[in-house]
Order: structure tokens, then sequence, then C-alpha cells
């Protein structure tokens, strides 16, 4: 029984021990401060059509970050829309959002803007850039979705995915975190 009872708890320690070995760092970690400036080729907002530093505009205002390497994902498409919606609710504490595409697909550039022109984003700015993102920011090559939540420059939060793993109840976490940079009311 004792036997038993010891294969069990060892069996269950092995797999919780490949569960965490298994989980996806990407991009700057809980606890540590925002890497700094980069410059993404902006779709939409101000500086359209300009390579321009989002993490500088934004400053020490909360912020939503995603770095993805499929605009034609559905699922990422999803996030994009909740994120808008969300940041508008939070214009009060200036909150900031933006998407850095990570890819040198010819087409993502007419994609993002067909994007901006579909969904009509009002708050979040789309980029471009090279498909392993900025050095500094370590967005890993196994990751499909980084999401960086950031106030003050330091991280409060992050998600990442691995193609396939953005659904549903991923996305209501991510959203559901947004309250760890946002000023409580008074």
């Amino acid at each position: 029984m004792l036997r038993k009872l010891l294969a069990g708890t060892a069996a269950v320690a092995l797999v919780a021990g490949f569960a965490i070995a298994a989980e996806l760092k990407s991009g700057p970690q809980v606890g540590e401060v925002v890497p700094g400036p980069f410059t993404p080729l902006n779709i939409n907002g101000k500086q359209a059509g300009e390579k321009h530093c989002l993490f500088c505009e934004n400053g020490q205002n909360p912020v939503v970050m995603i770095f993805a390497r499929n605009p034609e994902c559905p699922q990422t498409q999803k996030l994009i829309k909740e994120v808008d919606t969300l940041v508008a609710k939070n214009e009060k504490c200036e909150m900031g959002s933006f998407v850095v595409f990570c890819t040198d697909d010819a087409k993502a550039e007419a994609t993002c803007k067909a994007l901006v022109e579909k969904n009509k984003y009002s708050k979040v700015v789309l980029s471009l850039d090279a498909p392993a993102g900025p050095a500094k920011y370590k967005f890993a090559k196994e990751a499909d979705v980084t999401v960086v939540l950031y106030t003050a420059r330091k991280v409060k939060a992050n998600h990442s995915f691995k193609a396939g793993e953005l659904k549903d109840e991923a996305i209501a976490k991510v959203l559901k975190d947004v309250s760890v940079i946002v000023p409580e009311s008074k």
C-alpha cells in the first residue's frame, strides 16, 4: 500500500514538474522594468506610416502591450478588439495599448490596415517589427502571442501563448488581469 502511495505521489510530482517546465516564458516578466524604446512601423494612430516608439508615447501610463506573430489569426483579432474596447472604457486613466506583429510576411502591412479599417480601432495601435521582435524584449520563438500588462513601466502581468493556445478562456483571463494596471476609482 505504501509503495502504491509513493508511486502515485511520485507520478503526480513528475507531471506537475513537466507542467511547470513547459510554461512558456516570453517577454518581460512580472516585476521587471519594461526594457525601453523601440521603433516599430505604426499602421494606425497618430504616427501611422512611420517608425515610432509606442513605449515612449505611453510613458508612465498603464499599458496593454501585445506581441503577436499572425495578424490573420481570428483569436488574436478577438483579443485586440476586446482590448480596444477595454482601453476605451478606461480612458480616464490614460491607458494605452499597442500590438506589435513580429513577422516578415509581405502581406502583413495590408492585413493590418484592413483590420484597422474593418474594426475601427479607436485606442489600440497596430505596428510591425522583425520576426524576432525587439531583442531586449525577449519575445520567445515558441510564442505566438505574448501580452504584457504594465504601469509606471513595471510589468504587473504577463501571458504567453503558443500557437493554438489563445482560447476564449485565456482572453477572458488577460482582460480580467487588466485590473492590476488600472488605478482604483476614488
